[in-house]
């Protein structure tokens, strides 16, 4: 007799690495799913789940939200496992202690950061394992400025010893540093190759938009795939390629039949959020993508940005304030197929780039549920599997069974390969895996927010299991779970 302690009967159950697709049960036991098929003969809870779809949890491989009020939103988009990859943390064995410390909804990792590591080695920042330092520096022009040979050793000596202390790969924001020898970038995908550990790259402007740039970003990432054999990941090639995304997927597409290993994510919106004294962000440098300041939105207050007056001292007063950037049109059928072609791209993966909740005031306490009103984010934290799952899925252009593939496996298979062994156990629903399962309504599943209210959680998400125990359950949050464990890679 197969022993349960949760049972969801009856469901369309969607397997997206062998193919799976049919109406079963599913049993769940000491946190794995232990059986697939006909059920138990009895479960401590039994739920009937019939004409809902059950398939493993979605693993977000691109997630700068760290707490846990934003975490909740994101379970309630079907997130299981959340991770801090492209901008990553320093030290991240101090980041791993925090999360622990707390609790979170979901499951959790981070990447060693070259940024943050360049900050300490090249302006002596002092890390703290957090994101909010790299925001808080994100403007200084002392950390973008080239480094010295025993400068980028240390920056070195940094990103090891995080390796050393499981880091799941290397994040690489050349993007906010220009400036960079290319030559440091190729040392730092050589580290990554010398660890069997991908980069993480948001990519440095595009020749087309910056002609006098140091070298191509979409050429200098492929280039170091090629010259390392570095697993190199082009984080949100959506957001950083615009109307040249044609052009972007070409030289991806080029050197991946060549067999070099560069893998792509995006996300389904045309808008993107940063700090908004990023480098490219000012004001002498918005035309070069085809940007005046009223296309930025503020989040500590809400306002498009009305002249390059105000965008320069918001600036100079808060350069680490998060700010909307639309750079595509949604509701224009041309902007929409540009951001369509980074998400069918072969082998894609759907990431959310999710965004740290920005508070009017001062923070309520993150335990504090239902969420408080007046939080600003972008929608993407709130909506992206949704929005997905309603733009790509049943009666879009990849159909359900791969959407789920790029949700969830694509992103697990990517990082099992590089020493984390926790993601052969994800991505998956068979028995063995971990039982971080979603289950959503086909008919209504959809993303609800808006550039303007950036909070409303995805509808038709029924059940969302972390770890066997429900963070979601019949449509609502369960305020007091919190059974996300730590995602690491084999200490390099």
């Amino acid at each position: 007799m197969t022993v349960a302690e949760i049972m969801l009967r009856g469901g369309r159950v969607i397997d997206p690495e062998s193919g799976f697709d049919s109406v079963c049960d599913v049993v769940i036991a000491g946190g794995h799913i232990v059986d697939i098929g006909n059920g138990a003969d009895h479960a401590a809870v039994d739920l009937d789940v019939r004409g809902q779809v059950v398939t493993a949890g979605f693993v977000d491989i691109h997630s700068h939200t760290a707490g846990i009020a934003g975490l909740r939103l994101r379970v309630l988009d079907g997130v299981t496992t959340a991770l801090e990859l492209e901008a990553g943390v320093s030290p991240v064995e101090l980041a791993y202690q925090q999360a622990a410390a707390s609790g979170l909804p979901v499951n959790y990792g981070y990447s060693a950061s070259w940024a943050l590591a360049r900050m300490e080695a090249v302006s002596g920042v002092e890390l703290d394992g957090r994101l909010d330092t790299f925001l808080t520096n994100i403007a200084t022009p002392a950390w973008q400025r080239a480094a010295t040979p025993g400068q980028i050793a240390g920056l070195l000596e940094r990103l090891r010893a995080d390796l050393a202390d499981g880091a799941i790969g290397i994040g690489v924001l050349v993007g906010y540093a220009p400036g960079t020898d290319p030559d440091e970038y190729l040392q730092v995908a050589a580290l990554a190759a010398e660890a069997g550990v991908p980069t993480f790259t948001h990519a440095r402007d595009l020749i087309e938009m910056v002609p006098t740039a140091l070298i191509d970003g979409a050429e200098e990432i492929v280039r170091a795939a090629a010259e390392t054999g570095a697993h190199m990941h082009y984080c949100h090639l959506n957001s950083t390629s615009f109307r040249y995304v044609d052009r972007v997927l070409e030289t991806v597409g080029r050197v991946q039949a060549a067999g070099s290993r560069v893998t792509t994510e995006a996300y389904p919106y045309g808008a993107g959020m940063t700090g908004i004294g990023a480098a490219f962000l000012a004001p002498e440098r918005l035309a070069e993508r085809d940007l005046e300041p009223a296309d930025l939105t503020y989040a500590p207050t809400g306002e498009r940005i009305a002249s390059t007056e105000r965008l320069r001292e918001l600036r100079a007063n808060d350069p680490g304030g998060l700010v909307i950037i639309r750079h595509l049109d949604e509701d224009k059928p041309a902007d929409r197929q540009v951001m369509l072609r980074s998400l069918e791209f072969p082998n894609a993966v759907v990431a959310s780039d999710a965004m740290p909740l920005t508070w009017p005031g001062p923070a309520p306490d993150q335990l504090t549920w239902p969420l408080p009103d007046g939080a600003f984010t972008h929608p993407r934290t709130t909506g992206t599997f949704g929005r997905a799952l309603r733009m790509l899925a049943e009666g879009g252009p990849l159909g359900l069974t791969e959407t789920l593939r790029r949700c969830s496996l694509l992103p697990a298979q990517l990082l099992e390969t590089s020493g984390v062994a926790a993601m052969k156990r994800k991505g998956r629903i068979q028995a063995g895996c971990d039982a971080d399962i979603v289950v959503f309504d086909p008919a209504t599943v959809t993303d609800q927010s808006t550039y303007k209210q950036t909070t409303l959680p995805t509808t038709g998400m029924k059940h969302v299991l972390v770890n066997g125990e429900f963070v979601v359950k019949d449509g609502e949050l369960l305020p007091g779970a919190l059974p996300g464990r730590p995602v690491r890679a084999t200490p390099r």
